[in-house]
């Protein structure tokens, strides 16, 4: 797909996990952190939200948030929320966190185009060993910092692919992974 690609109209990108306070929003800031860093930060926006509703509003969880710190980001300002129908209309790519929150969200597409910008976060990888991040959520604090790993490869691995069309004088891109306009 091609999509135009300006300083007004950044590219959008919102990872999706089931409660929206561990995985979700640990991409969510690795993504932004990023796209701050390689001096993209206007070009490209990053959200995150939920399948289920049970937490909206919410913090991250305090062991997401512990993990991001460690790590050196910042999660603070985090506040789950659910994805909605209308959540694909303003975003460019839909990142499933699970192969569960892929059927949900691709069930949940109204049109061909919302499905086609469903993809999983592991899939940008180049050889991934699995399709799914766990969720950390009942295991032990040390599994946070696992999956807090897992999304950072997977996140570069992601942000590498977009990047070469967030540089200057580039005014169209093609993305490999079906995002659309």
């Amino acid at each position: 797909m091609t999509r135009n690609l300006d300083a007004s109209a950044p590219f959008r990108v919102v990872f999706v996990c089931t409660g929206n306070i561990c995985r979700s929003p640990m991409a969510e800031v690795v993504f932004r952190q990023l796209a701050d860093a390689s001096g993209h930060g206007a070009h490209v926006a990053s959200s995150s939200a939920g399948t289920g509703d049970w937490h909206v509003g919410e913090r991250g969880d305090d062991r997401t948030l512990a993990a991001l710190q460690r790590r050196g980001y910042d999660g603070s300002r985090h506040r789950a929320r659910q994805f909605t129908a209308d959540t694909f209309d303003v975003n460019d790519l839909v990142v499933a966190l699970d192969r569960s929150h892929e059927r949900i969200l691709r069930g949940w597409a109204r049109t061909e185009e919302d499905a086609d910008k469903v993809a999983l976060l592991l899939g940008f990888l180049p050889n991934p060993t699995t399709l799914d991040v766990p969720d950390p959520y009942y295991a032990a604090t040390e599994m946070f910092d696992d999956v807090l790993g897992m999304i950072e490869d997977a996140t570069r691995s992601l942000f590498r692919q977009l990047e070469p069309a967030l540089r200057p004088g580039s005014r169209t891109a093609a993305f490999p992974f079906g995002a659309s306009s």
